[in-house]
């Protein structure tokens, strides 16, 4: 019995957590079984480095504050054919990350380019490395915050100091002066040091609108497409998928017209769900 709380003590000292837990049953089935002192200690400390690991990716997940958890497997390829799977299980080796490239998804709402954006970002978790995950929209206010209060350089080092940041939905709100130049910032920082992912519903061609200025948006450009991978996505949203399945579009309603209406009807249904304050 003293022997077993001396264990005890010497786990809470190293900080195991996993051990206390099992030590009595791996005793009493190593006594059992005749099982061999080092095969013991062996279970003990797989076991625990599991449970460390298990606390690591919870704590490294909620950090990055992604918007939900999707990974590859959850990803219909079947129903976007103008992806190239093997291409983005190429990427999901994380290559890119090691080589401080960037990756940009391209393509209508809807389409999986932020479910894309989240699984990789899932798996550069397993693999230790930091990640960060914000919206256009949440960046160019958090930078209008900073710049106000006189802590953009703080806030420059955060969102610098990632492994990979993730910035998701450019091009659905167009950035002042002020958020633009910022945003230039972080890509130069970033630039050859961490790894970009970023979604965008506007075409390359159509940045400059984005930032209100096509000078501004070719020097990004420069520095974003220099080392990175773009992927093109066409195809329908799947949000719309889900809605036809469930019968609430007759095929009149599936205009080409009428689709860009639905997308925009669908934003602000989740924009709904997100606020169930606004009515």
């Amino acid at each position: 019995m003293i022997l077993q709380e001396r264990l005890l003590e010497a786990s809470r000292h190293f900080g195991w957590i996993r051990i206390p837990e099992i030590l009595h049953d791996h005793a009493e089935e190593a006594s059992k079984h005749n099982i061999s002192y080092l095969e013991f200690l062996d279970k003990l400390l797989q076991e625990e480095l599991a449970a460390k690991y298990e606390r690591f990716l919870h704590t490294r997940t909620r950090l990055a504050r992604l918007p939900f958890k999707k990974t590859l497997d959850e990803f219909d390829f079947s129903f976007q054919p103008s992806i190239d799977e093997r291409r983005i299980r190429d990427l999901a080796t994380l290559g890119f990350i090691e080589h401080q490239e960037n990756l940009i998804f391209l393509g209508p709402p809807g389409v999986g380019k932020t479910h894309l954006a989240v699984a990789l970002g899932l798996e550069a978790i397993k693999q230790r490395y930091t990640v960060y995950f914000i919206t256009a929209h949440d960046l160019v206010q958090s930078l209008q915050t900073a710049h106000g209060n006189r802590t953009i350089a703080q806030k420059m080092r955060a969102l610098t100091k990632p492994d990979l940041l993730i910035i998701d939905e450019i091009g659905y709100r167009k950035m002042d002066e002020t958020a633009a130049h910022f945003f230039f910032q972080i890509v130069s920082e970033r630039y050859e040091k961490g790894s970009l992912i970023l979604t965008s519903n506007k075409s390359y061609g159509a940045w400059g609108e984005i930032f209100g200025d096509t000078i501004l948006a070719t020097a990004i450009l420069d520095r974003l497409l220099h080392h990175s991978s773009t992927i093109n996505i066409k195809g329908e949203s799947y949000r719309i998928k889900e809605k036809k399945k469930a019968g609430f579009f007759r095929p009149e309603q599936l205009s080409p017209y009428n689709c860009v209406k639905t997308e925009s009807l669908l934003k602000n249904e989740e924009s709904h769900f997100k606020n169930p304050r606004l009515e």
